[in-house]
């Protein structure tokens, strides 16, 4: 290999870093829904069980303006925090794509950029996978939107797909110039 890296694989190396941020940045923005207000509020007026005097007597101070949290946003998860296995699976699939790169720059493998193209797709996939179907906090009382983390990751991961496939692509015309 010549004395620059490829485009390509910069490209792949730079999205499986940012795989391995955005996994830990916020994917999912938390909000009580009207359902979970009315819970809280039932769960601290007088009289319920295992209420808290003190919560209670919150509880009343607000009164009815209390419903007026449902639908603010309350927290944020990241995948790691929400999805322990899947954010398993996009480290993996990160630690992957580095180590065919790093093997590539140091002139170990040749090649490499269809493995790394793959994995890059399998990470988007389970990216897209995740924006689609998000984790179900208690149901009927929190509510999950995406939030910036995921579409980092899905950046992050596209990255890898196009850089992995650049690579043979960049290599083919540079074998073809000296040939």
């Amino acid at each position: 290999m010549g004395a620059r890296a490829p485009a390509g694989l910069l490209l792949a190396a730079v999205g499986a870093v940012v795989v391995v941020v955005a996994t830990f940045h916020p994917w999912y923005t938390v909000s009580i829904t009207p359902a979970g207000a009315v819970a809280a509020q039932q769960q601290l007026t007088p009289g319920a069980p295992h209420a808290n005097p003190a919560f209670q007597s919150l509880a009343n101070e607000i009164g009815s303006p209390f419903r007026a949290v449902a639908g603010r946003r309350v927290g944020t998860l990241s995948a790691h925090q929400s999805m322990r296995r899947m954010s398993t699976l996009l480290l993996v699939l990160a630690g992957v794509a580095l180590a065919v790169l790093l093997w590539r720059l140091a002139g170990m493998i040749e090649g490499g950029g269809g493995l790394v193209a793959f994995v890059g797709v399998v990470a988007a996939l389970c990216v897209v996978y995740r924006m689609v179907v998000t984790p179900n906090p208690a149901g009927a009382y929190f509510s999950l939107s995406l939030s910036w983390g995921s579409w980092l990751a899905l950046l992050g991961a596209t990255a890898v797909a196009f850089g992995g496939m650049w690579s043979p692509a960049e290599e083919m015309r540079r074998l073809s110039r000296r040939g």
